[in-house]
């Protein structure tokens, strides 16, 4: 029976090809970097041709280091950077713009033209989404706009869209397969999450034709054959899925009621709500978490824009360290006695605030505040984002009050013990660091391998999830509650400023 996997990654600045084996234990890793291009001031793009090159080089770089070939893998999984868009001609497979990536504001003016005639109640309603040029649909009325010749195209069938994972699946079947799975769905602004389809009043205010898009298929399933001429012998395609989601799954947060945070860049934090759609109160989105055998489970996300930017801020800004896990040693020796707090809103402020218009401020600064100072307070600060997640996650769906929070965490910041321990002080709950760190590369491991049969239900893969570390909240409720509360004041008064 064969028993290898092979994941790949899309990300935003790399594409990573990993081989598992049935234990989904790592064999291999191949990464690619490629290009970022920013033609103008908030647009950010990719040129779809390195989606896909990357895709095929970092596949068989790994089957090499793996000494495998390609008929001994049993299926491949796919996830991939949400939200970039890519429109390309049915038949000669051209891409007619650059992919717009997620985090391109070009489309911010249909945005707000969209909310002025009224339509985000239905949108929230039918999405779970906020109207924002963060998702899909917003980036291909773009495209349909402001395209030369596309419009026509499109509305003559010529088109197809797709989100990463689409293009990458389409691709590699050699056009033979157009199709992405519910979580992706789910980030475009056209689907309707409790239906399960693409919506038509969705379409109609999008100015979108139906034509352009690919089946919905589950995040476990059929999604056809990579061609044999790219590996020497084909691969089934077995699982496809956004990389948050896929991280969740990577993390086993199957029961209602678990919580993934990955620290990257940003910071994104999903809240497994099992088969209730939860609407939010407090601006987070309702996504689709997962999708087995024809049936949904659902999510609470949060975003946090600043991150790991906080301390590469710390190295390319300030230039007080040369490398992030200098970090760790400067929070060691922080002065306690001084109250500092920095709100590192450098791009606005994501979940739950979502004010664009906020900008970063330190707050507290003496003539004692050095390096070691801002270093603790830019670690401070992504669990002080996190437990605002948390809040409004608890306040959202009431199903979760009374049950223990266990935080489960990945993303390169993990690295950090000192960071992990404050963030477990601050939230006053378990955050559990695992063993396999690359939890968004397992989570398409997993969902390939369950079609293929080589891995198991999810009760069981739940199983095999390992515990590197837990950081247990050592600090006491007094203190945890008086430095919560002086967060709280110092982003009140950043969004006043803002305001």
């Amino acid at each position: 029976m064969k028993k290898y996997i092979l994941a790949i990654d899309q990300g935003t600045t790399s594409t990573r090809a990993i081989v598992f084996d049935s234990d989904l234990q790592i064999v291999s890793v191949s990464q690619q970097d490629f290009d970022q291009h920013f033609p103008k001031s908030g647009w950010v793009e990719h040129d779809p041709e390195d989606l896909f090159t990357t895709t095929v080089s970092t596949c068989r770089e790994a089957l090499e280091k793996a000494n495998l070939t390609a008929d001994q893998i049993a299926s491949a999984g796919i996830t991939n950077q949400r939200e970039t868009t890519v429109l390309w001609d049915r038949k000669t497979g051209k891409p007619v713009h650059n992919a717009i990536v997620w985090q391109d504001r070009r489309a911010a003016a249909i945005c707000a033209e969209l909310k002025a005639q009224g339509h985000e109640e239905m949108v929230m309603e039918k999405t779970g989404l906020l109207i924002d040029s963060y998702f899909s649909g917003n980036k291909v009325r773009w495209v349909l706009q402001n395209v030369d010749g596309v419009r026509e195209k499109a509305e003559a069938g010529e088109l197809m869209f797709g989100t990463v994972e689409t293009w990458l699946i389409w691709r590699l079947t050699n056009g033979k397969v157009h199709a992405t799975d519910a979580t992706n769905a789910s980030r475009t602004m056209m689907y309707d999450i409790r239906r399960g389809c693409w919506d038509q009043d969705l379409l109609t205010m999008l100015d979108v034709p139906a034509t352009l898009l690919p089946e919905v298929k589950d995040s476990s399933a059929d999604y056809g054959q990579i061609d044999a001429s790219y590996f020497g012998a084909s691969i089934a395609i077995g699982g496809a899925i956004g990389d948050q989601q896929s991280a969740a799954v990577g993390q086993a947060c199957f029961k209602p009621g678990m919580m993934k945070s990955t620290y990257g860049t940003g910071c994104f934090a999903l809240l497994n709500t099992g088969e209730e759609i939860v609407r939010s109160k407090n601006r987070l989105l309702t996504t689709v978490a997962y999708q087995i055998n024809g049936k949904p489970s659902y999510a609470l996300e949060g975003s946090i824009f600043i991150a790991g930017a906080v301390v590469q801020w710390l190295r390319d800004g300030l230039k007080i360290i040369d490398d992030a896990a200098q970090t760790q040693a400067l929070a060691e020796q922080a002065d306690d006695t001084q109250d500092l707090i920095i709100v590192p809103a450098f791009t606005g402020l994501g979940a739950p605030y979502w004010d664009a218009h906020a900008r970063g401020a330190i707050y507290g600064i003496t003539r004692n505040t050095g390096p070691a100072e801002f270093a603790r307070v830019a670690l401070e600060s992504v669990g002080y984002q996190t437990r605002d997640l948390l809040e409004a996650m608890h306040e959202d769906w009431q199903d979760v009050n009374g049950q223990e929070t266990i935080l489960r965490v990945d993303g390169g910041m993990t690295a950090s013990n000192w960071a992990m321990q404050f963030l477990a002080d601050i939230i006053g709950a378990p955050v559990d660091r695992p063993t396999i760190l690359e939890t968004t590369a397992v989570g398409a491991a997993y969902m390939a391998g369950l079609h293929a049969g080589v891995l198991p239900e999810p009760e069981e893969f739940a199983k095999l999830w390992a515990l590197e570390h837990r950081f247990a909240p050592q600090m006491s409720e007094d203190v945890r509650e008086t430095k919560y509360a002086r967060w709280r004041d110092c982003i009140s008064r950043t969004l006043s400023q803002a305001e």
